[in-house]
């Protein structure tokens, strides 16, 4: 499998010897901006869906007239996110 490479990036030496101190045991500097390039991607792409989901939620609220309280919304959530935190506390025993 051929590999691109990603453009080099020119930072002060100060901040190049603050990442320095920065990587894990074993860790190259090109691992490290790798690692850091993917999880910026992905964020960003994770950025974008929900951004995606939003827009097609409001297009469907608008069509069918269906909208809801935020303030339920956030309400069921808290109830949801309290079931699996009392649910993991539960498991963890």
């Amino acid at each position: 499998m051929k590999t691109a490479s990603i453009p080099s990036v020119r930072v002060e030496p100060e901040f190049r010897d603050e990442i320095e101190r920065l990587l894990g045991e074993g860790e190259s500097l090109s691992q490290f901006v790798e690692a850091a390039v993917r999880a910026s991607a992905r964020q960003r792409k994770n950025q974008a869906e929900f951004v995606a989901r939003g827009v097609s939620s409001l297009a469907n609220a608008r069509k069918t007239g269906e909208y809801f309280d935020a303030g339920e919304v956030m309400q069921r959530l808290r109830k949801k996110l309290d079931l699996a935190k009392t649910r993991r506390a539960t498991a963890s025993r």
